[in-house]
């Protein structure tokens, strides 16, 4: 049986909240902005540091946003980005995915963003959404597909780096290829409308392709990802090191190019 929880492979190291708090609701939740409406209730769970959960807060106003997180810690970062934006529609809590802390029927919309790929069981994990959500509403999910991600020009340590992240995370618990599986996981969980799509990250500006280069090395050597694949044993800290110095190498490339691809899942319930 799959394990109910599992290690979040990132950990919340700056470098991983760099990238999270880039995230808006526009550019990793396009899909379900067409749902959203003034007066609706949301879950967002996993909701890390809080900028899509502000963004859906301001869509669905006067509704309300319940965002949780695994984390306390990350939640106050959030409870600060919603504050900052003037929000007063959005309340947290901490609770696992896997048994929401919540009465059935309680949300008009649940969504969880990168989330799944980090947990044991994805598909009880949905079916706790599923039963948070009222008759009618949606339950939505976005995931990365790590081993569907793609670059030029091509340079051995990252090739490297996909082979080693995809080790760490499964050795935790996840699936890093997560993206592929949403429509899977939700037809096990009990959804039957469904509407599957697709859609990209891509970093191939200069100074898209500094930022994105200096956060994946950052992350891979100073993060909880990288304290992880050493004390796993699938890398060594010279190894890692060396993938660093290429993502740095590939970002000072005037043609680099890097994609992101991300399924999606948009379930009726």
């Amino acid at each position: 049986m799959p394990k109910e929880t599992a290690v979040y492979t990132h950990g919340h190291h700056e470098s991983v909240l760099r990238s999270h708090r880039w995230r808006t609701a526009a550019n990793s939740a396009a899909y379900l902005i067409p749902e959203l409406r003034p007066g609706l209730d949301v879950l967002d769970v996993g909701c890390g540091p809080g900028t899509i959960t502000a963004d859906l807060a301001e869509l669905v106003a006067p509704g309300r946003v319940t965002a949780v997180d695994s984390a306390p810690g990350v939640l106050e970062q959030a409870a600060t980005a919603v504050s900052e934006r003037g929000l007063d529609n959005v309340e947290f809590a901490v609770t696992d995915v896997h048994a929401l802390d919540f009465p059935d029927d309680s949300f008009d919309v649940v969504h969880a963003h990168q989330v799944l790929q980090h947990v044991g069981d994805p598909v009880r994990a949905l079916s706790e959404m599923r039963r948070v959500c009222r008759p009618g509403g949606v339950v939505a999910a976005r995931d990365s597909d790590y081993a569907a991600m793609t670059w030029y020009p091509e340079v051995p340590a990252l090739a490297e780096w996909q082979e080693l992240y995809g080790r760490v995370a499964r050795a935790n618990g996840g699936e890093p290829d997560a993206g592929r599986r949403l429509l899977s996981w939700a037809r096990r969980a009990g959804f039957t409308d469904i509407t599957p799509t697709a859609a990209t990250w891509c970093f191939a500006t200069p100074e898209s392709r500094a930022w994105w280069s200096g956060l994946w090395a950052d992350r891979t050597t100073g993060s909880v990802y990288a304290e992880l694949a050493v004390e796993g044993g699938h890398a060594g800290a010279g190894e890692l090191a060396g993938i660093a110095a290429a993502w740095r190498a590939w970002g000072a490339r005037d043609d680099g190019w890097f994609m992101v691809p991300h399924g999606e899942v948009l379930c009726r319930v």
